[in-house]
This record gives C-alpha cells, structure tokens and sequence, in this order.
C-alpha cells in the first residue's frame, strides 16, 4: 500500500464527523426543532449543513435572526444532540474509526506550554466539551469554538486562529476534515488540507479540493517528534 510521510508544525481538527459520530444526535435534534419551526425540511438540511455553525444554520434554516435568541436556540439544539444521542438505545456520541489509536499516540501533544495539535469546530464550546468526553477523545489545550470568531467555515477565521494560538504559521498546518466547508476553511487558511469521507460522499469532498483524501482517520497514523507531528497517510 503506497503512503506519504510528512512532518508538519502543528495538526488542526475538526470535530463531528472527524474525530467524533454524532449522527444520531443530530438526526434527532432536528426532528425536534421540526416541531417548533415546522417550515424547515430536515433531509435537505441533514444534507448540506454538516461542518457549519449552528448559529448559521439556524439563522439559515429557522429564520432566527435576533442574536440573543440565536445563541439560546443554538444551546438548545447542542443540547438536543446530546440527548438524542442514546436515546432510544442509541449508540450516543462515539469516536470515529482511527482517532483513539492517533490520540493514544498524540494525545499530550495538546497540552500547553508546547502544544502541537488543535481542535477548530463548529460546535459551541459547552457542546464540543461533552461530545468529547462522551466519545473519550481529550480536550486539547487550544480550542476554537464557534463562539470565538466572528465567521465561521468556509472561511478561514478558525483554522487562522488556531494556528495563531499555537503559535504556528498554517502553512506548514495539516487540517483534518470531513465537511467540504471545513475543507474549504482550511485551504483558504493556507494550511494542507486531509479530506475525510465520512460524512460526505467522495465527489463531495473532491470538490473541495483537499490535498489528500482518505476514508477515515483508521488510514492515517501519526506521532510527536522533533519539530511537530508525524503524519503517515496510507493510501488505498
């Protein structure tokens, strides 16, 4: 099987659909907000919202404009997924193929004072946290939430501040994403860009042009050395 090996300064993620399956709490959150805002048509949603705020989606999608409501009705909906999650005898919020054994390898390279590997998601930090923890992957010590800038992927604010609280330039940054718009992110921040076909098809996120792409995190390894983190991508 023929790899590439790489060296970068610092790894950049991504959380739902990249590092954590939160499918059925999302299904399940959506269905409830179908209740209250019976306009919105959830398998169109469930289909081209992935990898962007909740905010922005449900500005989008609900019509809430106000910003105060915005960010009450996105905890709400944060909170749904949680619950919806292993409701019913759900497997709730679990770790996605690979990400265990690269945490096992990399994991305290995410904390201070010389961290080399961040989340940046789309969640809010009170969801990001709990999923997380459901899904036992540790909390880096560098966190973008969504809440900590003021546009959200595709844009490049995330990744950019991520790479600036790491104190790395995002050129010489991996991004790690399932979502074309976090992939769009990432390649707008400059940094090299692992499409994950997790959540999406792989047309999907050929579109979105990421350097490399791969099935899921089970074809990459990954380990702390001199100068950053080495990445192993095996491809089929």
């Amino acid at each position: 099987m023929p790899s590439t090996t790489l060296t970068f300064d610092a790894i950049l993620f991504d959380m739902d659909g990249t590092l954590v399956d939160s499918t059925e709490g999302v299904v399940g959150a959506w269905n409830e907000f179908a209740k209250m805002y019976p306009t919105i048509d959830v398998h169109n949603i469930l289909s081209s919202a992935h990898g962007v705020r909740t905010v922005d989606n449900l500005r989008i999608y609900c019509g809430i404009t106000d910003p105060e409501e915005l960010e009450r009705e996105a905890l709400r909906f944060e909170e749904a997924i949680v619950t919806s999650a292993s409701a019913g005898g759900g497997r709730g919020i679990v770790a996605l193929p690979g990400v265990k054994e690269i945490m096992n390898s990399i994991g305290e390279a995410g904390k201070l004072p010389n961290a080399s590997w961040a989340l940046c998601t789309s969640a809010t930090r009170a969801y990001a946290t709990k999923a997380l923890a459901a899904a036992g992957v540790p909390t880096p010590d560098i966190f973008v939430a969504s809440e900590d800038v003021k546009k959200g992927k595709p844009a490049p604010d995330p990744y950019l501040l991520g790479a600036k609280l790491l104190g790395v330039d995002p050129t010489k940054c991996l991004v790690v994403e399932d979502a074309p718009s976090g992939v769009r992110s990432g390649n707008a921040a400059g940094c090299k860009t692992l499409g994950l076909i997790t959540s999406h098809t792989k047309q999907q996120v050929e579109e979105a042009k990421p350097t490399w792409i791969v099935e899921n995190l089970s074809k990459v390894s990954m380990k702390k050395v001199d100068g950053g983190i080495e990445v192993v991508i095996n491809h089929d």
